[in-house]
């Protein structure tokens, strides 16, 4: 009888036995089994969706039947490069995720390096269960919360008035997004440099004070470098997620304050101009494919 007739008339339990041996024996074919699944997973619904969505991009619509016609054009980015609209809306989404990941980075940096190096254990957890309870939270009441702070009738103005202090009026603005996404994604930043904090070994900063360094020397010698790619890791998050949200755009800022996601759900789901919408989609699929290959450059891949 064959070993492949064999083991088709083992008992399961035997079958198992063997395969696992023979698993244990082809070190290679167990990584295969074990890696095949995802990697299927990842390349027919993630890597197919992009695919899709960057050859769509190339596809037009029938400016009268409204039916999307499967021919090649450059129509699409040509608008997205003639037009001053969609150029400021594209530099709005950028110019925004680029503030609000700086902003968290020198929010991020004290809080991390505290929790870190000075707070104890039981400070440490306290402080972050505070910073991960918002995250527990559901995103649009967190959005809703600060509508209902920063509004023109909100609480910000009413506090300033009750102290004889002007009104802010930043609700419907960019600087009430700006303000907004620096919040939401701040325990995205924190953590990661936290994680590159805690790895410094204790004798370095040591070293740097016996060699007659002080803290500013220590921090821009000894700590920076070390902490960068926990720093470029965090900003990953940070910038990602603001440059593909659509949802605070629309809660929190004015009619001036649109993003490229909500360009893009606009064509999708009302003009039904979706090779548009494909088009405008590959700004940010590109801006991040540059900055992954930065951040994999600066070892931010080892924080994530």
């Amino acid at each position: 009888m064959s070993q492949g007739a064999a083991i088709d008339h083992a008992p399961p339990a035997r079958l198992g036995r063997r395969l696992s041996a023979m698993l244990w024996r082809r070190p290679r074919w167990a990584a295969a089994a074990l890696l095949v699944p995802p990697m299927g997973w990842f390349v027919l619904i993630y890597l197919a969706a992009l695919v899709t969505l960057f050859v769509a991009a190339f596809w037009q619509v029938d400016d009268f039947t409204g039916e999307i016609i499967h021919r090649w054009t450059l129509r699409n980015f040509e608008t997205l490069a003639t037009s001053p609209t969609y150029r400021t809306i594209a530099l709005r989404t950028v110019g925004i995720a680029a503030a609000v990941t700086v902003t968290d980075i020198v929010l991020a940096f004290p809080c991390a390096y505290f929790m870190a190096r000075i707070a104890g254990p039981k400070l440490r957890a306290t402080l972050f269960t505070l910073m991960l309870l918002p995250i527990w939270l559901s995103y649009i009441a967190r959005v809703y919360a600060w509508r209902l702070i920063l509004a023109h009738d909100g609480v910000l103005n009413w506090a300033l008035g009750e102290v004889g202090l002007p009104p802010a009026n930043i609700g419907y603005t960019n600087i009430a997004m700006w303000l907004v996404f620096s919040y939401i994604w701040l325990p995205f930043m924190i953590t990661p440099i936290y994680a590159a904090i805690e790895r410094v070994p204790g004798s370095l900063f040591e070293a740097s004070a016996d060699l007659g360094a002080r803290g500013l020397r220590t921090f821009t010698k000894v700590t920076l470098p070390l902490v960068v790619p926990g720093i470029i890791a965090g900003s990953i998050f940070t910038f990602s997620l603001t440059l593909g949200d659509y949802i605070t755009p629309v809660l929190i800022g004015g009619t001036g304050s649109s993003f490229i996601g909500n360009v893009v759900y606009a064509n999708v789901g009302i003009a039904n101009d979706i090779p548009f919408a494909a088009a405008f989609a590959t700004i940010p699929a590109v801006v991040m494919l540059i900055y992954l290959s930065i951040a994999r450059r600066l070892g931010a891949f080892e924080m994530l």
